[in-house]
């Protein structure tokens, strides 16, 4: 087999050995029940947790955990709630290891 032949069929195997996806998730209106109660916004904010898989089979890291990444969404502001809130998550897939991440989205809110 030639240098550029061999090359080729190692350019296809890795193209169908890695990859990307994207789910969204969810969208709901509070972290938190608000009960009329007054809150100020502090303004957008994203959160995100991911996990690290060897193979696609072994963690190696993190949990990917949805509350994880809303607990992360809400230390950036100091936030007590998130309001108009989205959930998506996606993966990276490479020949080794492979990436899942949830991220949330939102607006963080304080109670008065």
């Amino acid at each position: 087999m030639g240098k550029y032949r061999m090359f080729a069929v190692f350019a296809v195997a890795t193209a169908f050995l890695a990859g990307c996806a994207h789910m969204p998730g969810g969208i709901t209106d509070s972290t938190t029940p608000l009960n009329g109660r007054p809150y100020v916004e502090l303004g957008k904010v994203v959160g995100e947790d991911s996990k690290i898989l060897l193979l696609g089979l072994i963690p190696i890291s993190g949990s990917n955990n949805t509350q994880d990444a809303i607990d992360d969404a809400k230390q950036k502001t100091n936030a007590d709630a998130l309001i108009d809130v989205t959930v998506e998550a996606y993966g990276r897939y490479w020949i080794l290891w492979s990436s899942l991440t949830t991220k949330v989205s939102g607006k963080g809110i304080k109670f008065n």
